[in-house]
């Protein structure tokens, strides 16, 4: 006791980090959000992979300032009795303090009215390609129409799921399964699930999903020695099968995002279908349907299988350029093992990510997430906010000594593509203990 006031240190919050046992601090008071765990909105992941420690800065990047008024019901009358704030945070909550006065969370132009809006001509063209059309030529065009359609369509999803981009949450929520589940095939629901976890455990081996792609990608060695998914509460098994495909895997790489939807889609089905707790199951399931019927009714108006398959392929290969941005963000960026700290979010952030630098009239193109690191430091800012604040945040990446990455397309696809090799030679390597199998060593004796 000191005065009036209870407090814990942070070896006592710790204890409480599991299920049925969840306290986390926000500014030195501690709250106990065991029971709202499986209520929250961002879901329970986030919660549990930062249960046990300060998580202001976190708290900070995905609340708005009316959130704090429903902290009090969970206080628990403790305070934190170690509580410190670092320098670099201090300054990145005075950005986010600075911002919000500005407005500039809550001035997102008209770039859900455009992008809606182009989606909903390119879908037209789409139509008027295969149904009007009999020109083999057209129908590819179509195709790659198709495919920039999901592209954008994403890109809304994307947004739509990080802030309100609508007038209303029912009208926001409407506009999520439109673009995610009826146009693209792809569950909200099940980006939400992975994409939050993201965020927060960003480039984390073991707690990031988006790094977790064994058996074909593995972006580190670590991965080699078979670690377990704390996201999907199984182990990623680097055996024969992996070990072959990992040693190719800067050869495969181009070819498999070209058909990196069908994954995609088996995992939203995947979740969809699960006993896991899904908010809006029911929507969800009618939005996938919805797609499940425009889409090969569609296709059913080519005039034969070959023109058939080469409209999917070609619309997928269009869709894979924005896999391959994604994946440029992240994969060949600082990783580390283990749950991510509520005390080094900022520096997290700017370790596990990368811009691509591109000129202003290409933002529509990569949909704003070009500024990865403006992006997941400052999740609710809208897109067209991200170019403003990139200077300031170069800034205080330059105060305080930490990365700011900045590469053009082709430097980010050449500094993968070495990542993935340098994982790839260590997978080849025969004095590495994993397994191996008779494929892989007759391939590789010779080097």
């Amino acid at each position: 006791m000191e005065g009036k006031k209870k407090y814990i240190t942070a070896e006592e919050l710790k204890k409480h980090n599991k299920p049925g046992d969840l306290w986390i601090s926000i500014q030195g008071k501690v709250y106990n959000v065991s029971d709202w765990a499986k209520e929250h909105p961002g879901g329970e992941i986030p919660l549990l992979n930062l249960a046990g420690q300060d998580v202001t800065d976190a708290f900070i990047a995905y609340h708005p300032g009316t959130a704090w008024k429903y902290l009090d019901k969970f206080f628990t009358g403790y305070y934190l009795h170690d509580f410190q704030v670092s320098d670099v945070s201090k300054d990145y909550r005075r950005l986010v303090t600075e911002f919000s006065k500005m407005g500039m969370f809550e001035t997102k132009g008209h770039v859900a009215f455009c992008s809606l809006a182009s989606v909903a001509v390119m879908f037209a063209i789409v139509l008027y390609g295969v149904l009007r059309c009999d020109s083999v030529w057209a129908h590819l065009g179509a195709a790659m129409v198709l495919g920039m359609l999901w592209i954008q369509s994403t890109y809304v999803g994307h947004d739509s799921g990080h802030y309100q981009v609508m007038s209303s949450r029912g009208y926001n929520r409407l506009a999520q399964i439109i673009t995610g589940n009826c146009l693209t095939g792809i569950s909200i629901a099940w980006w939400k699930w992975t994409h939050n976890a993201h965020h927060i455990a960003c480039n984390s081996l073991d707690y990031d999903p988006d790094l977790q792609h064994i058996p074909f990608f593995a972006v580190s060695s670590r991965f080699f020695n078979s670690l377990t998914s704390c996201f999907y509460g199984r182990k990623l098994n680097f055996d024969p099968l992996a070990r072959f495909l990992i040693s190719y895997q800067h050869l495969t790489f181009y070819p498999v995002m070209c058909v990196a939807r069908v994954n995609l889609y088996l995992q939203t089905l995947l979740l969809l279908f699960s006993n896991r707790k899904v908010p809006d199951r029911a929507f969800n399931i009618m939005g996938i349907l919805v797609f499940w019927t425009w889409f090969p009714l569609l296709l059913s108006y080519l005039p034969n299988w070959p023109e058939r398959f080469m409209f999917v392929l070609t619309s997928f290969a269009v869709t894979s350029i924005q896999h391959i941005q994604f994946c440029l963000n992240h994969f060949s960026a600082n990783v580390y093992v283990g749950p991510p700290n509520g005390n080094d979010w900022f520096e997290k952030q700017t370790s596990g990510t990368l811009d691509i630098a591109c000129s202003p009239w290409m933002d529509w193109f990569f949909g704003g997430l070009q500024f990865q690191l403006e992006h997941h430091l400052f999740p609710r800012l809208p897109r067209c906010q991200l170019r403003k604040v990139s200077p300031v945040v170069k800034d205080l990446c330059k105060k305080h000594n930490l990365p700011y990455r900045s590469l053009s397309f082709w430097d980010a696809n050449v500094s993968t593509i070495k990542t993935l090799r340098t994982a790839a030679m260590q997978a080849r390597d025969v004095s590495n203990t994993a397994p191996k199998n008779l494929l892989w060593e007759a391939v590789n004796t010779h080097g």
